[in-house]
């Protein structure tokens, strides 16, 4: 029988999920558990175990149905040995992942960074159809992305390139979570919107923001559009440094499109119409008008999907 069908697998902090797809990216069945990283390294790896069978029995497969698995974590790790080597809301330190999946069900298995494979789902399955050199950037509890060159992920030296999030955009700015001072993701993530508003209201400044029990970058966008001065400087302020990294992504790449996903892409026209008048301002004219700057299009599902997308890749 030919074989048609993988399997994608999205490994995250807090859960587990996994989806058993035809090679068009057509789901059959999908499966989601907690992660339990509490647990330890050989527990977690079980429950990965546990979501493959899953998806294969709901999808009535048997391993000797599918071309791959693909899986999306975050990293750092090793794509090409299928180790993760260390991630702060998972217990993996130097683990072989790939490894065990690969000998217990004799199929094909690929590992590789969350990033990393939300750029290929998006090239494959969602807004990047069709081209050729395509950058794809998450904005939201952190920032992350990924880059199709010539039709192929690019993933560097260690399998870890495009950390876009901490690029330096403002040598003197907040200290980000990696150490550095003035990353992107310090300065234009949710997780930064939310504590830059928190911020001014604990400086007393007159916002309604004040009103809201809990502020993250989501208060913020509704404030904003409600007209309140303070949260409209926020986002301005916030988006145009996410604005210099879009445009240092042109300058260095030349892509047709770069698409932008996570949950500050949901704030819309806000969003998108800032960064492109920052990339007008500050690239190439001709590298401006020949790039598109769109939403991400394959939603809630981009992690599985991407885990899909990376299995049917290596699948060729």
């Amino acid at each position: 029988m030919s074989k048609e069908y993988v399997i994608g697998i999205d490994l995250g902090g807090t859960k587990i999920s996994g989806a058993l797809s035809d090679v068009d990216g057509n789901v059959l069945s999908q499966y989601t558990i907690s992660t339990n990283a509490f647990e330890g390294e050989e527990v977690v790896l079980k429950r990965i175990i546990s979501v493959i069978e899953k998806v294969l029995s709901d999808g009535e497969k048997v391993p000797e149905d599918i071309k791959t698995i693909g899986i999306g974590s975050p990293g750092p790790l090793d794509a090409q040995k299928g180790i993760i080597i260390t991630t702060p809301n998972l217990p993996f330190k130097n683990f072989k992942l790939v490894d065990p999946i690969k000998e217990k069900f004799k199929i094909p298995t690929y590992l590789d960074n969350d990033a990393n494979v939300g750029a290929i789902g998006e090239f494959v399955f969602g807004a990047g159809q069709g081209t050729k050199n395509m950058i794809y950037i998450t904005v939201s509890t952190g920032v992350g992305g990924g880059a199709i060159l010539n039709g192929q992920i690019y993933r560097g030296n260690t399998c870890n390139a495009l950390e876009m999030g901490h690029m330096t955009v403002e040598k003197d700015g907040p200290q980000c979570n990696c150490g550095n001072y003035g990353c992107v993701e310090a300065l234009a993530s949710g997780t930064a919107i939310g504590r830059i508003a928190k911020e001014a209201i604990l400086r007393g400044e007159d916002t309604i923001l004040k009103s809201y029990e809990n502020v993250t970058s989501y208060e913020v966008f509704q404030a904003a559009k409600q007209g309140d001065a303070v949260a409209s400087r926020i986002l301005d302020t916030s988006l145009n440094y996410l604005g210099i990294c879009v445009a240092n992504m042109i300058t260095i790449f030349d892509p047709e499109m770069v698409i932008i996903g996570g949950g500050v892409s949901k704030g819309g026209d806000i969003v998108f119409d800032k960064v492109k008048e920052v990339v007008n301002t500050r690239c190439f004219k001709a590298m401006a008008e020949s790039c598109r700057i769109v939403p991400a299009g394959l939603g809630t599902d981009a992690g599985v999907m991407g885990a899909v997308a990376l299995a049917v890749i290596e699948s060729k």
